[in-house]
């Protein structure tokens, strides 16, 4: 730049002339004057303009003598205040020349303006000023002019070229803009510093500074790691400001942090510049003001901002006297408080920056060389030609060399080490490999000194790991010793310079020549020196993130020291380390193997993304492929980069890394600044399946290089390059690079502004991409045109299903098939239409254009372009502006464009008018499945099937199960809806004229007119038109604003049109307003209405001549036709009086039955029930009549009793809260009884003798239920006075009526006037449970239940009284009722009865604790004879049978029993007891009790107690604890009963003895008649002696063997001797390890036992053998036959399914668990008593279950089938559907874990709804959606798709 351009020219010194002259108007009077004295200023003030009129006052002073005119100036340049800058100029260009009057006679005056910055000014001087003060001018001018040249002297001096190194050659590095507060220049993206430019622009350094623009930032950040070239940029500026360059800024200054932070004392900014700096010679004073006047042309350099020592808060700033620390000032002049307007540059490493930056200043990236950078640099370097290529090949050779040498620092290195090594080489020898990694790299460096003496480089080590852990970089001579120092100087490893420690002194401080090289010999002495142990070492082996945490205000110095201890940890290091630490390599390979261990822990962490980097530079430092193998593997499969800065070395370092990796990775580098060239680190990575890039500084540079790397990575599948700054240069590298990645899937370049022809050239690729998947191109900028070629793309590329364009979205989904990647490769010359017919058949498209700004005249291009394509799924073409005639074109296209989905042309401007238009347009389209138009909402959406025949067999199912697979409850059907579009009753006639005919209507029959304003006017007209539209499935009126009137007009339908079956009615509470004639019509709130007509869909189909949907296999529901269609009417939520109550039963006389009538409104009087009651009669086609929530009167209970009397159909009244009413009428005769229940309804003691009176009046009443009413004990007592003069002979329901233990006492007394009380039962705790069962007849005895009744000792006696009075009362169970041990014992004295027996039983926690001993004294307490004794610990119960009256014994036979008794005193006195109470006990049972005490007192006093009883019959000792003494005590006891009749010993806790003894027990017990020993593990001795002992049981009617593991040689045993057990009834042999030989010989056996019944020998591996043989000879009385889990097969399971067919007797059978497949049992004759069938995990299938559910049909009393965890689906659930109706006693039906989806559910549901009694059919874990489960569940309880079984339990006697 020329220097001259630097002064403002002569235009604008004018300019500023007559500006300040302007405002000096006196001054330039009085002057003019002095020397014109002759000249008349009076046509000069005459001039209004004051600028004007100093330029005429100027012409005549210019057109005097020069003299005069250079004198003027000179007064000028004396008197006022003109800047020194601006003085100079004054002085030689106009005290000289003419030049000011030749621009004053050019005319330019109106252009001149002040242009200038002013600057601070001098005071102001008077006119008189003398000559000293012009001298004291001139003199200052020379005093900033001498120092402005000394500056530049003493640049050059300091920096010289501004190189360092040997090489003196500098090439710029890649520069690139981050951030900056307004553009700079014109360009974006990166800049460099050469005529190779970013973005093919050239751009100089000197754009680092932006003057171009005013408001730019004039701060200026510079970012680049350790090693880029930061100081020697910022030194290399300096040097070219010196030389001549850079000519806007006349002063330079550069400061370094390092040096600044020793400065403790505070400066101001003068110190700074001229005592830190350079000082002037004289006059400081005056330089510093020219400085501040030009402060806009001077430049401070902040070398190593990062390394700052002491922050400053962000607010911290002095003014422009002040001072402070050296950071504060630096933040001042950042923030203009000091030197306002200067410029400012700072070098950082990236992190987080001290907060004294403005938020505005620029930040620029340095990423330093890329390839040919690299090669310029080493060009220059080796200048001589043969060792210049001899470099270069090594260096092209070399891809790791390659990698190092892209920072350059290490280039620099690279070359030093280069030169050595190619000197000392022999031709043709390659060197490169010497310099593997940046460590051995250094490691060269130093052995091209020669050899070196160890003890310098260990102590240069120390020095420099002191500095890292103080924070030091400059040291002093006291700090290295002088051999050190000598040694460091000589070699280059050291560098001095003078440093300013405080203002005055100065020190000569030393460096390490780079900071990077201070850490390479910090890592040299970890690893070589003996003082080091492994503690030290681990503290210094960390990762270092670059995400700096927000409390660290500076970074770390220590950032490649753990990268260098890496780097020497190679083997390749230990010869090197060995000879520096004097030791032998062992000793070396141990320190090295310590690192190693150190990275191992690290690599096995979970580690985020800096972290990463580090690792993988540690990791490929150390040359360990172990190592970088482990790294490899631990690393996650995704891998985020966020946020920090990246280079080219870092994504080298990652790939190496990941060649060792066995599984592929997904890399995501999001808000990363990318350095341009980095993406060549990718080349042939092979691991890498996911690429993205999120970064706005990704250019086209950056584009370009990934381009070049994309081929070469095989594996990688997804490519995301979003949010760049790619213009069309950048995506040409793409394109062409795209196609050479056949592999990928997925591609994303959303968020990058791409245009016409970039948006064009990426999609015409796809082709080219045989299994990409997707393709985003969000947030580009293209036109109409360009949106038309990409449909034209999309239909005709064969891989193409989903275009998606929505304002900014731009997406191409793909589905690429194998076969046609292979096709176009092989047969590319195939002809494009035999292409496209073919693919068009084989695929779908979705073409979604939303908010695209389409118009008219587009419909009929994109029909065009759609007509010939493939089948389309769905096209959204919403959110444009087709209007009227656009959607009528497309939906005449619809039917020719092979829609499969759906087209929706919503919000596209369609009037009222254009709706009937678009419904003709449809009106033979038979693949139309839905059409929803609503001009509110601007929705218009056409649904079509798939294919027109395929509909016609699907719609039907569709229709019926579209509500249960739908998320949303209130799903409208599918059809015509045509809702919220404003029609009114003149619009119908046109919308029906467009509807009929219509082949969709017909098929689909929904019609949907809701949100409309039809008002009754419409809907009576459209009630007339409806004949014409044929039979429909529903007609939806919501929300049309209609009165009672339309309702009642509509309710004609139900009679007039055969489809009406259901007409519902409903509008929330204020939507009705009543008028003066007792008619109420909606109000104004029409959203709230809603008025459904509906069919029944099986009615409909009969009526258009079609039948139900079809399902696969011939799943027909020809059942469902048997009954009749009930009709239904619903009117809720509206307010209804006696008049319109009279009309509505008026309406609904004609309608055919059955008839069920709903009815709901928020309260109906007692004149509005009794007229609707009275009306009946007039309905005897009614079924049910509902009255929902609906306020009622306490007078409703007595109305509704009456009714029960005065209709004889009436079959049950429920009344639940005053709010719910109910009424079942029975349609024919047969049906007797009646059901009534006032629940809830606030009954008190005063209602209940009129109720009783009503009720009395009816003929048989099952039930009465008056649960939770207000009765109480005195209700209670006045109903049970009233009880007999009802009917009653079924339940009566008292509960929650707060009945106390007054009222159990009275029922109690009641029972003797009471002879057909069957049973009762009370609960007055939680449950509050008051059931009283009747019979018809009188019963002998009954049963009682009392729980939670909290009786204490005071109610026992009366309890006791009533028990005893209550002869009838035959068994009374106390449950938790309060009655302890004494009061138990105190009951059983007092009950006295003339006669019969009383059962008692007691469940008390403390019957689990008492003990046996305990319980027994309570028997002995008894009034009566014990003839049953029933104790069981676990169940905590006691069971006492006593029987009336007692019977003395003989008191001689008593002592003849106590002879033998050797027991304590007291329990002698306890058998005493017993043996008077308990001489005719028949039956002592003991469960779960412990009869393991130490002294065995528990099993003697048994032993005792069992020898003095003389008519036991049964003996239980059942899951007990028993010793070995214990069970001899018992055996002893037992053994003289020869007349027992059943012995139970199952599941105790004994050992072989105890069995043995158990079984001797079997001696002599030839009338034994049951016999249970299951779960003992009876072994083979003890198995002998029970084969003997069964073999004399000739009266044996029940043996149980069950769990035994007798095995086949306990069966063949037992085969031997069943033959000898005539009586034989029940077997059951279940679990005792019996395999097919044992079973063969145990199956003959049994079938010559002919009076068998039950035969359990399930869960043995009997196999099918077993069961033929079993099969040939089956039992005549055989009722249960268990044989799950028994190994058998389809043959096996066939044969007895057939001998089972016609067996008279057969109750329960069990095949669960056997491999079946499709040999399942099939009846042809029944099994006329069979109540249970257990096929669960059988392998049953849809075809097997065809002849299953026929064979269910033959056993007519099934009760339960178990089908759970077979492979049945929708077939089989369609023929159980089938069957259910036609089973009368089935109530379980379980189907779990089965394939069964919500068709076959819904179909289950519909057999349910046939009249079927089944409780509950389970099918959890079914293929039934939640959603869908859920509303089947509401509609249909009875269907449990829950994992515990949730069905209620009856009351007990039900």
């Amino acid at each position: 730049m020329d220097p001259d351009s630097l002064h403002l020219g002569s235009k604008n010194l004018c300019g500023w002339l007559v500006r300040l002259l302007s405002t000096k108007q006196e001054w330039l009077r009085a002057k003019v004057k002095f020397f014109l004295p002759d000249v008349d200023l009076a046509s000069s003030d005459e001039v209004p303009d004051p600028e004007q009129r100093v330029i005429r006052q100027l012409r005549e002073l210019q057109g005097q003598e020069p003299a005069t005119w250079q004198s003027f100036i000179h007064c000028v340049c004396m008197e006022l205040e003109v800047p020194l800058d601006l003085e100079v100029p004054l002085l030689s260009t106009w005290g000289q020349d003419d030049e000011f009057p030749r621009l004053l006679e050019t005319g330019e005056e109106s252009q001149l303006g002040s242009q200038l910055h002013h600057g601070l000014k001098r005071p102001c001087q008077s006119c008189e000023s003398s000559p000293r003060q012009k001298h004291c001018r001139k003199h200052w001018l020379e005093l900033v002019q001498k120092y402005l040249q000394l500056l530049r002297t003493s640049a050059l001096q300091h920096y010289g070229d501004g190189l360092p190194g040997p090489g003196k050659v500098y090439v710029p590095p890649i520069l690139q803009w981050s951030r900056a507060t307004v553009p700079l220049d014109t360009r974006e993206g990166a800049i460099t510093g050469d005529p190779k430019t970013e973005d093919g622009s050239d751009v100089s350094i000197q754009d680092l500074f932006n003057f171009k623009t005013p408001k730019s930032s004039r701060v200026t950040v510079l970012l680049g790691k350790a090693g880029m070239g930061k100081t020697t940029l910022a030194r290399w500026l300096c040097h070219k400001w010196a030389d001549g360059h850079l000519d806007h800024f006349q002063a330079l200054f550069l400061f370094e942090f390092r040096q600044l932070n020793l400065i403790t004392n505070f400066l101001t900014l003068p110190q700074l510049l001229f005592d830190l700096y350079l000082r002037p010679e004289s006059g400081p004073d005056v330089v510093f003001q020219y400085l501040e006047e030009n402060a806009n042309q001077v430049l401070l350099i902040f070398d190593g901002l990062d390394e700052v020592l002491h922050p400053c808060s962000s607010m911290e700033t002095v003014g422009p006297n002040g001072s402070g620390p050296a950071l504060t000032l630096f933040s001042s002049l950042c923030r203009g408080t000091l030197l306002p307007g200067c410029w400012v540059m700072a070098t950082s490493r990236p992190g987080k920056l001290p907060a004294c930056l403005p938020t505005e200043a620029a930040t620029v990236h340095m990423w330093g060389f890329d390839q040919l950078r690299v090669e310029e640099y080493v060009n220059h370097y080796f200048r001589d030609q043969p060792s210049q290529e001899a470099a270069l090949t090594e260096l092209l050779a070399n891809g790791r060399l390659r990698s190092m040498c892209v920072v350059p620092a290490l280039c620099q290195v690279a070359c030093l080490c280069l030169r050595h090594l190619l000197s000392a080489s022999l031709p043709g020898q390659s060197v490169a490999r010497l310099l593997p990694t940046v460590t051995q790299l250094y490691m060269q460096m130093l052995l091209t000194h020669g050899p070196l003496p160890a003890t310098s480089l260990v102590g240069l080590g120390e020095v420099a790991l002191s500095g890292l852990e103080t924070g030091k970089v400059i040291f002093y001579d006291r700090d290295i010793p002088s051999p050190m120092m000598a040694f460091g100087a000589t070699h280059s490893l050291l560098t001095s310079f003078c440093v300013h420690t405080s203002l005055g002194h100065q020190e000569t401080g030393y460096a390490f020549v780079h900071f990077s090289l201070q850490e390479f010999f910090a890592a040299l002495y970890l690893m070589t020196s003996p003082t080091v142990d492994k503690k030290t070492l681990a503290r210094h082996v960390i990762l270092n993130s670059r995400w700096v945490l927000r409390t660290k205000a500076r970074l770390g110095l220590a950032d490649h020291l753990p990268t260098f201890l890496a780097g020497l940890a190679s083997h390749t290091c230990r010869p090197f380390l060995s000879q520096v630490a004097q030791q032998d390599e062992t000793w070396v390979g141990t320190r090295q193997a310590d690192v190693v261990q150190l990275l191992r822990k690290l690599a096995t962490r979970k580690l985020r993304g800096p972290k990463v980097v580090e690792l993988c530079h540690c990791v490929a430092e150390t040359q360990e492929p172990e190592l970088a193998s482990l790294t490899a593997q631990s690393l996650p499969y995704l891998l985020p980069f966020h946020n920090f800065p990246l280079t080219y070395a870092d994504l080298a370092a990652l790939t190496s890394v990941l060649e060792h990796r066995a599984v592929p990775v997904h890399l995501e580098f999001e808000g990363c600044p990318l350095e341009p060239h980095c993406p060549e680190a990718l080349v042939g990575c092979g691991q890498v399946e996911t690429l993205s890039f999120k970064s706005r500084k990704c250019g086209d540079t950056f584009a370009e290089v990934l381009s070049r790397s994309l081929p070469t990575m095989g594996s990688l599948k997804k490519l995301g390059l979003a949010g760049s700054k790619i213009t069309a240069r950048g995506i040409s590298h793409l394109v062409q690079a795209l196609p050479l990645c056949p592999q990928l899937e997925e591609v994303s370049l959303q968020d990058n502004q791409l245009k016409d022809q970039e948006v064009l050239s990426i999609v015409e690729m796809l082709p080219s991409m045989p299994r990409l998947q997707k393709l985003d191109l969000s947030h580009s900028n293209f036109s109409i045109s360009t949106l038309f070629c990409l449909v034209k793309v999309a239909v005709t590329c064969p891989t193409v299903r989903t275009l998606q364009v929505r304002e900014a979205d731009l997406v191409f989904l793909l589905s690429p098939s194998t076969e046609a990647a292979a096709d176009l490769q092989r047969a590319p010359d195939l002809p494009e239409k035999d292409s496209q017919k073919e693919e068009s058949q084989s695929r779908t498209l979705v073409l979604r254009l939303q908010k695209c700004q389409l118009r008219v005249h587009h419909a009929e291009v994109l029909v065009g372009l759609l007509r010939e394509g493939p089948w389309l799924e769905e096209v959204d073409l919403s959110g444009n502006q087709l209007e009227d005639e656009g959607c009528q074109v497309l939906a005449e296209a619809a039917s020719h464009l092979h829609i499969a989905g759906k087209l929706d042309l919503s919000n596209n401007e369609l009037s009222v008018d254009g709706v009937p238009h678009v419904l003709r347009a449809v009106n033979t389209c038979w693949s139309l499945a839905e059409l929803h138009i609503s001009l509110l909402q601007k929705t218009v959406v056409l649904t079509f099937a798939q294919e027109a025949e395929e509909q016609q067999g699907i719609q039907g199912r569709a229709a019926l199960l579209d509500s249960l697979t739908s998320s949303t409850v209130s799903e409208p059907p599918r059809g015509i809806r045509l809702t919220h579009c404003g029609f009114r009753a003149k619009h119908l006639e046109k919308l029906c004229k467009a509807l009929e005919g219509s082949c969709y209507l017909a098929r689909l029959g929904h019609l949907d007119f809701s949100g409309n304003a039809l008002r009754d006017e419409g809907a009576m007209l459209l009630a007339q038109l409806l004949p014409g539209l044929g039979p429909l499935q529903s007609l939806n009126l919501s929300e049309n604003g209609l009165s009672l009137d339309a309702v009642f007009c509509l309710t004609q339908c139900l009679s007039t049109l055969q489809w009406v079956c259901h007409l519902e009615v409903r509008a929330s509470e204020g939507a009705l307003c009543p008028f003066s004639d007792g008619c109420f019509l909606f109000a104004s709130s029409f959203e709230s209405q809603h008025i459904l007509l509906r069919g029944d869909e099986r009615g409909r189909d009969k009526l258009a001549g079609g039948s139900l949907p079809e399902f696969p296999a011939g799943a027909q529901l020809s059942g469902f036709h048997q009954h009749c269609i009930p009709r239904s009417f619903c009117l809720k939520e509206c307010q209804l009086g006696p008049p319109s109550l009279t009309r509505l039963c008026t309406a609904l006389e004609e309608c055919p039955g059955p008839l069920e009538v709903q009815l709901s409104c928020e309260t109906l009087s007692d004149h509005s029930l009794e007229t609707l009651l009275r009306c009946l009669p007039r309905l005897p086609q009614l079924s049910l009549l509902q009255l929902t929530q609906t306020g009622l009167s306490l007078k409703s209970p007595f109305l509704l009793a009456d009714v029960v009397s005065q209709h004889p159909r009436v079959q049950k009244v429920d009344l639940r809260s005053l709010h719910n009413a109910t009424l079942h009428f029975r349609s024919s005769k047969e049906q007797e009884g009646v059901c009534c229940g006032f629940t809830g309804c606030s009954l008190c003691q005063e209602h209940v003798e009129p109720l009783c009176r009503a009720l009395s009046k009816c003929d048989d009443l099952r039930q009465l239920d008056l649960t939770a009413n207000l009765l109480g004990d005195d209700g209670l007592r006045c109903l049970l006075d009233h009880v007999s003069q009802m009917p009653i002979s079924g339940l009566l329901d008292l509960s929650h009526n707060s009945i106390s233990q007054e009222g159990i006492l009275y029922l109690l007394g009641t029972l003797t006037s009471c002879s057909r009380v069957r049973a009762a039962s009370v609960n007055l705790g939680s449950t509050q449970n008051f059931w009283v069962h009747f019979s018809k007849q009188e019963e002998a005895g009954m049963t009682l239940r009392l729980s939670e009744c909290n009786y204490g000792p005071e109610h026992v006696p009366r309890l006791a009284s009533s028990i005893s009075q209550a002869l009838q009362l035959m068994e009374l169970t106390l449950t938790r009722c309060g009655l302890g041990l004494k009061q138990v014992a105190i009951l059983l004295s007092l009950v006295r009865r003339p006669s019969g027996l009383l059962s008692l039983r007691v469940e008390e926690p403390w019957v689990g604790g008492a003990g046996v001993p305990a319980l027994l004294e309570v028997c002995a307490q008894a009034s009566g004879n014990v003839t049953v004794i029933s104790i069981s610990e676990t169940q905590q119960q006691l069971c006492v049978q006593l029987e009336f009256p007692r019977q003395e014994e003989n008191p001689e036979a008593m002592a003849l029993r106590l002879a033998h008794d050797d027991l304590g005193t007291h329990h002698s006195l306890l058998v005493r007891q017993l043996m008077e109470t308990c001489a005719r006990l028949q039956q002592l049972s003991l469960s779960q009790v412990n009869l393991c005490d130490a002294s065995n007192a528990t099993s003697l006093l048994l032993q005792s107690f069992l020898l003095s009883l003389c008519e036991l019959k049964t003996f239980r000792l059942t899951s007990s604890c028993v010793s070995t003494q214990g069970l001899t005590h018992l055996a002893a006891g037992l053994g003289h009963f020869h007349h027992l009749e059943e012995l139970d010993f199952s599941n105790n806790q004994v050992g072989e003895q105890g069995a043995e003894a158990l079984i001797g027990v079997l001696e002599g017990k030839c009338r034994l008649k049951r016999l249970h020993l299951s779960h003992l593990l009876l072994g083979s001795s003890t198995l002998a002696t029970l084969t003997r002992g069964l073999s004399h049981m000739s009266l044996l009617q029940h043996l149980c063997l069950s769990h035994n593991q007798i095995g086949d040689a306990g069966a063949q045993q037992l085969a031997a001797i069943l033959p000898g057990m005539p009586r034989l009834r029940k077997i059951d042999l279940s679990a005792n390890g019996i395999s097919l030989a044992g079973g063969l010989q145990l199956a003959e056996s049994l079938t010559l036992c002919r009076h068998l019944e039950e035969v359990r020998i399930g869960c043995n591996a009997l196999g099918d053998p077993t069961a033929l043989t079993l099969a040939q000879g089956l039992p005549q009385n055989l009722r249960i036959l268990h044989l799950q889990s028994s190994h058998l097969g389809p043959e096996g399971a066939r044969s007895l399914g057939q001998a089972l067919d016609g067996c008279p007797h057969v109750e329960d059978i069990s095949l669960a668990e056997n491999k079946l497949a499709r040999g399942v049992p099939h009846f042809c004759k029944g099994l006329p008593l069979l109540r249970r069938m257990d096929l669960g995990s059988c392998e049953i299938d849809n075809q097997t279950a065809k002849g299953l559910a026929a064979s269910f049909v033959l056993c007519p009393a099934l009760e339960e089938i178990l089908l759970s965890w077979n492979l049945l689906g929708d077939e089989a659930a369609a023929e159980l559907a089938q069957v259910l109706p036609r089973m009368d006693r089935l109530k379980r039906v379980d189907l779990e874990k089965n394939r069964i989806t919500a068709a076959g559910a819904w179909l289950l549901a519909k057999g349910l709804a046939q009249g079927s009694g089944v409780h509950v059919i389970r099918l959890w874990n079914n293929l039934v959606p939640h959603a869908a489960a859920k509303r089947l569940q509401s509609q249909e309880p009875r269907l449990d798709f829950a994992f515990f079984d949730n069905q209620p339990q009856a009351p007990q006697g039900t």
